[in-house]
């Protein structure tokens, strides 16, 4: 019964993480220093001043700009829970079709480059706790801080030059095959991988330095045996956390990637959409960057009781 009241919290918060996100989309559109309905005609390419007074009201009409804000709010809260974020203003076609059209590339970028991410920074920080020559050990310690400190925009470019133009082994830009998908996912993974090892790592000297670590050397396991069967899934906890934490970068590592490397997805989109000023693209986007985030971190909450039954225990002690 605690392990299920400790889902049912969970689902709740995540559900009111996604409704907080729709509704601050939505009031800062309110909040401009603009008049809201003003950049939505000019989005939709009409100049609100060159109408007359009826002109004016049946285009605020059209976009559903005349009714009252509540209403306004509530139609859109209404049409988000069933998929549907209306029309493009921009664009004038409806907005789950121009989502569909590009999440995907979005989706199996995002997701090689997770694999990648989780790969390359738990790997980095397991050596470096592994190694003992104290140089290389230093050396494996500091790599991560210089992943951090590098723009994502800047590792683009660099990789464009040299395995692109230099050496001519993969395409610059555009979607395509296998081929098209390598450096984008290698610019967004460096960052992710980064940060994960970082984290890592700390937790990996925290966890070594444990009493039970102690005792299981002294039973005569192996350093690599210790490290990996003992250290590793409590060390692997605080790095679970921020994994989860790294998903809300996705879209905003998508708008560096997709435009340095020229393809078509998400990220473009929401860029495209800001400078459009096209209300309904953005909140959409916004709302699924959320209900991604959400997701992750709903499973990351969900695994910690798998992970360390410690929290198990904490919950039933507070209940009783």
């Amino acid at each position: 019964m605690t392990l299920l009241r400790y889902i049912a919290g969970r689902v709740a918060q995540a559900a009111v993480v996604l409704w907080a996100a729709f509704t601050v989309t939505f009031v800062v559109l309110y909040l401009l220093p603009s008049d809201p309905v003003s950049i939505q005609l000019s989005a939709a390419g009409i100049e609100p001043d060159s109408l007359t007074g009826p002109q004016l009201s049946a285009a605020k009409a059209k976009y559903g700009l005349d009714r009252p804000l509540l209403e306004q709010y509530w139609t859109s809260l209404t049409g988000a829970l069933h998929g549907d974020f209306g029309l493009s203003i921009a664009k004038g076609v409806p907005v789950g079709h121009l989502i569909g059209a590009r999440i995907g590339g979005t989706l199996v970028l995002s997701a090689f480059a997770g694999l990648l991410a989780v790969l390359l920074g738990t790997g980095l920080a397991y050596l470096a706790a592994f190694v003992r020559i104290r140089w290389l050990h230093l050396l494996l310690d500091r790599v991560p801080a210089l992943g951090v400190a590098i723009p994502g925009f800047l590792v683009g470019l660099v990789l464009i030059q040299y395995f692109s133009f230099d050496l001519g082994w993969l395409p610059s830009s555009g979607s395509g095959g296998w081929k098209y998908l390598v450096l984008p996912v290698i610019t967004m993974a460096l960052p992710t991988a980064a940060q994960l090892a970082q984290v890592l790592g700390r937790s990996f000297e925290q966890t070594l330095t444990e009493q039970y670590i102690v005792t299981a050397r002294a039973k005569g396991l192996s350093r690599g045996a210790v490290q990996l069967r003992h250290a590793f899934r409590n060390a692997a906890l605080p790095a679970l956390t921020i994994l989860g934490l790294l998903v809300g970068v996705t879209v905003t590592s998508s708008i560096v990637v997709e435009n340095v490397f020229n393809r078509n997805g998400i990220g473009r989109l929401a860029q495209d959409a800001v400078l459009a000023k096209d209300v309904p693209v953005v909140q959409a986007i916004v709302v699924i960057a959320a209900g991604g985030f959400v997701l992750v971190n709903l499973i990351v909450d969900l695994l910690y009781p798998l992970l360390d039954p410690r929290i198990t225990h904490i919950a039933k002690a507070e209940v009783s």
